[in-house]
């Protein structure tokens, strides 16, 4: 074989070899680095595993079920996934709280030697381990609907741009730029998805997931079955947006019709009772002094 053509080869090939060694043994950093990207963010528990979250969330971890902890990612996702309660952290704080509360229960239980004092305290200490999922209902519901009130006007946005000549998801990147709430940041996110490589109809049908709206859910599988089928979408958005309008004002009407039933109750107990003390406490007052006289 030709010298030079031996001695070619052998540069070729001998820093190729040594970059899939670099990068294939599995005890290098290149290649533990190159996994840990890999697998970032495939797998909820596996991320409660590490020693990130601590002994309690992987205490947690081992004594919470797997549908469960799928049940507890879906409340998080609900809530924004909010910076201060990772999943690992709610594991973890979940048989905290359940401590505290079995401590304080033994305490009272203790105390006092009654039956209804031992109920109180098994309360407390179911109610300790089911804090967590209330926060997180209570934090995802008030999301919820914080992103019902935004979608008329975010919908009439993202028509005014689709019209104005943008693309529809430009128009989306647009009202997700421009607006301030939670229905901004889950068209951001979306977009996101995007532009990491998730097709279209997954990241809407992600978006989804991740709302209990009805008006919503409707919207993105109009939009889904639009893109499927070629329909324009200008034109899907039209009327989702004048769908969405109707809807608000049916609300707004509904709230409207509810509120004298509303204030029925505090009138009866509170405005009322006043009333009859301001105008009949003189009478009686002067009827009772008068009686009293005689």
């Amino acid at each position: 074989m030709n010298p030079v053509l031996l001695t070619s080869l052998l540069l070729v090939a001998a820093p190729l070899g040594y970059l899939a060694w670099a990068l294939l043994d599995p005890g290098n950093k290149i290649y533990k680095s190159v996994q840990a990207n890999l697998t970032r963010g495939i797998s909820a528990s596996e991320e409660v595993r590490s020693d990130r979250f601590g002994a309690l969330a992987r205490i947690g971890f081992r004594l919470t079920p797997a549908s469960y902890i799928e049940k507890l990612d879906k409340l998080l996702a609900l809530a924004g996934r909010p910076a201060t309660l990772p999943l690992g952290r709610v594991l973890g704080a979940k048989p905290a709280l359940c401590l505290v509360g079995a401590g304080l229960g033994y305490l009272m239980a203790s105390a006092a030697q009654k039956p209804m004092i031992t109920m109180l305290a098994i309360f407390l200490t179911v109610l300790g381990y089911f804090i967590p999922d209330l926060l997180l209902y209570s934090k995802g519901q008030e999301r919820q609907k914080a992103m019902q009130l935004e979608l008329a006007n975010t919908l009439d946005q993202m028509l005014i741009s689709v019209e104005a000549g943008l693309g529809f998801e430009s128009a989306m990147q647009r009202a997700g730029e421009t607006g301030k709430g939670p229905l901004a940041e889950e068209l951001v996110r979306t977009l996101q998805d995007m532009q990491v490589g998730r097709s279209r109809r997954e990241s809407y049908l992600a978006l989804a997931d991740r709302t209990t709206i009805p008006e919503l859910r409707s919207f993105v599988k109009a939009i889904v079955q639009a893109d499927a089928y070629g329909i324009a979408l200008s034109g899907v958005l039209r009327i989702q947006a004048k769908v969405m309008r109707v809807k608000r004002r049916q609300r707004a009407e509904e709230k409207a019709m509810k509120l004298p039933v509303t204030v029925l109750f505090p009138l009866l107990f509170f405005i009322f009772p006043v009333l009859f003390i301001i105008i009949l406490g003189p009478a009686i007052i002067n009827a009772i002094a008068t009686f009293s006289g005689s």
